[in-house]
């Protein structure tokens, strides 16, 4: 046998060579930007890194406090997360770690199973983190990056507005120096505050309203420096100084100077079936906040993103991050803003982040007992306040009354209901709305404008124009399917009973996207009970995918091949001659060309037998 016989040709194995790198990318992501890595990038890589890696200090451990952490656990979430959320990303900027949406409804799935701080609620913590990435990893596997798309803009502005607000009922008790029960509700936090405002520590609130003042001074000087860091230091200085701790200043206290320690998820059944709502809703508002501030970076730096392998990357970062000890992780909107800001060119900034977050935890860990709380708690008010989109609400509220709902209902929502609640309540009426207005498609009446030599039909409600006495002339704008055909057919029905002289009705289904069995039948029928009742219902410009499912429903030869037409003018050119000849005969309108062929035509407007 000839050896070229035994060789596959070039093409071959050049095609074959193709397929495998594309799979082997699918698996390892970072393989398809790793080309891009020189020693231009690595320099900014990594000033972008050192840059991230300040600014996440001070963050890192506020966040861990309001998810009811000891201070060290939202610096954990800093590392391992990051790293692989970097690495299986499809995103060069994204920066993942803790969050203030994320850290809120961790607290307030988990404070009433177990004391915040504590080994139990520690434990609950992580298997919570373990169960979200579960279900994130799964949606990313399943290529359903579209479902991020039900969790609209207006429930993330309305959650993250609530969000705001409970994170500032979360810390008027280390602001003000009192001791409030940790984990009761809005209102109950607010009573209590006011029943020991006599209490306040008035050297609590200066240290506080201190460190605000200091980070409000430093972004208007300079927005690039770690404001929060250089504040948080510079008030510790401050209460170190003043001998806080006589005044009953309390401080943070040491981080353990360490890296994360590796700890697997422990939980039993009933615990699982009290952690899976939770999980659920902090694994769509993680997706949700990854994949919008992703977005929001890929269109500056002109990147494409693929939703689905930001699912995976966030997925696998809160699984293999739950058991180095690190909670729930996202996008953060600061830290990838920053990031790209700073000049990183590829993920490894993220890693580089990580890398030195660990560095600088090694190294200054011990400082942290000299930081006061309420310092801490100055910041997070900060932080707080800066979730507030004031420009998106007043958006909101001006564009869209139904959008204006959702918002109001999720801010509700979140402030007196369970934060998981808040999220679906808000998903749900989205859909809600979505569902409503696709199963109303919009009739428009339209009739020939006879100024316009060509007679373009256009809709009557702009431009009043006269109709044909015997044709009622209507365009539909919206799919026939099964949760659409009884609004369909009601509207029918009114158009029959408001204009029983207009014996035959002419449907204009350019705008029509799809038609289901259900749909099938519905127009069947509607067409039967017209035609004995001697009307007549034609359709025309209808989409091929429309025509191909009415064909192999048997519709298209129950509705007549001889009543569906190719476009308006051919339709038109068709049914005028099969109008009453006598009402035509005494008819005065003369909307159409075609009625100069009908009797009296021409003497109503001879202009009519003009060629076209």
């Amino acid at each position: 046998m000839d050896q070229c016989e035994l060789t596959p040709p070039q093409g071959a194995w050049s095609k074959t060579a193709d397929r495998l790198l594309v799979q082997l990318i699918g698996l390892l992501p970072f393989l398809s930007w790793w080309p891009r890595v020189n020693r231009r990038t690595l320099k900014a890589d990594l000033w972008a890194g050192l840059t991230g890696a300040v600014i996440v200090l001070p963050q890192g451990v506020a966040f861990a406090a309001i998810a009811g952490l000891p201070p060290v656990y939202g610096l954990y979430a800093a590392m391992v997360p990051v790293v692989i959320a970097a690495l299986f990303g499809s995103s060069y900027h994204l920066v993942s770690g803790p969050t203030t949406a994320i850290s809120l409804v961790i607290f307030a799935n988990l404070s009433h199973l177990a004391p915040p701080g504590s080994p139990d609620f520690i434990r609950l913590v992580l298997a919570l983190t373990f169960l979200a990435g579960c279900f994130q990893i799964g949606l990313g596997l399943a290529r359903m990056g579209a479902v991020v798309n039900f969790v609209s803009h207006s429930v993330v502005i309305g959650f993250t507005a609530g969000a705001a607000i409970l994170i500032v009922t979360s810390q008027l008790g280390a602001f003000f120096g009192l001791t409030l029960p940790r984990g009761g509700s809005f209102l109950s936090t607010w009573a209590n505050l006011l029943h020991q405002l006599p209490q306040i520590n008035v050297h609590s609130v200066v240290m506080g309203l201190a460190s605000m003042l200091i980070a409000l001074v430093i972004l208007r000087l300079n927005p690039r420096l770690p404001k929060f860091l250089l504040a948080l230091i510079a008030i510790s200085l401050l209460n170190h100084a003043l001998e806080g701790g006589i005044h009953q200043v309390r401080v943070v206290g040491a981080l353990p100077s360490g890296l994360p320690p590796f700890s697997p998820p422990v939980f039993d059944l009933d615990e699982l079936r009290l952690l899976v709502p939770g999980a659920l809703a902090i694994a769509m508002l993680g997706l949700a906040e990854a994949v919008s501030i992703a977005r929001a970076v890929a269109a500056r730096s002109e990147q494409m993103i693929d939703n689905s392998r930001e699912f995976v990357g966030q997925g696998l970062a809160n699984i293999l991050g739950s058991m180095f000890s690190a909670y729930a992780s996202s996008g953060s909107f600061t830290r990838t803003g920053v990031n790209f800001e700073a000049g990183a060119k590829t993920p490894l900034a993220a890693v580089f982040s990580a890398l030195l977050l660990s560095c600088i935890l090694l190294l200054v860990a011990p400082l942290t007992a000299y930081l006061p709380v309420p310092a801490m708690a100055g910041v997070i008010l900060l932080v707080a306040a800066n979730l507030v989109d004031l420009r998106g609400l007043r958006h909101v509220v001006r564009t869209d009354r139904s959008e204006a709902a959702v918002l109001g209902v999720t801010f509700l929502s979140t402030l007196f209901l369970q934060l998981e609640f808040a999220i679906f309540s808000g998903v749900l009426l989205s859909l809600l709305m979505y569902l409503k207005r696709t199963s109303h498609p919009n009739f428009t009446i339209l009739a020939p404008d006879q100024k316009n030599p060509l007679r373009p039909l256009v809709n009557v409600l702009r431009k009043e124009l006269p109709e044909c006495p015997q044709l009622k002339i209507l365009r539909l704008d919206g799919s026939i399917f099964f949760g659409a055909v009884n609004h369909i057919s009601e509207e029918l029905h009114r158009v029959m009973r408001e204009f029983p002289e207009q014996c035959h009705i002419l449907i204009v289904g350019g705008g029509i996207n799809f038609v289901d069995a259900g749909g099938c039948h519905m127009l069947f029928q509607e067409a039967h009970r017209l035609r004995l009742a001697g009307r007549e219902m034609f359709f025309c410009s209808l989409k091929t995918e429309v025509m191909e499912v009415l064909m192999r429903g048997g519709c298209l030869h129950r509705l007549g091949e001889g009543n569906l037409f190719a476009s308006e003018a051919e339709a038109i050119a068709h049914i005028v001659p099969r109008l009453d000849p006598e009402r035509c005969a005494c008819c005065s309108a003369r909307v159409f060309r075609e009625c100069a062929f009908m009797p009296g035509g021409a003497e109503h407007d001879p202009l009519l037998l003009m060629p076209r």
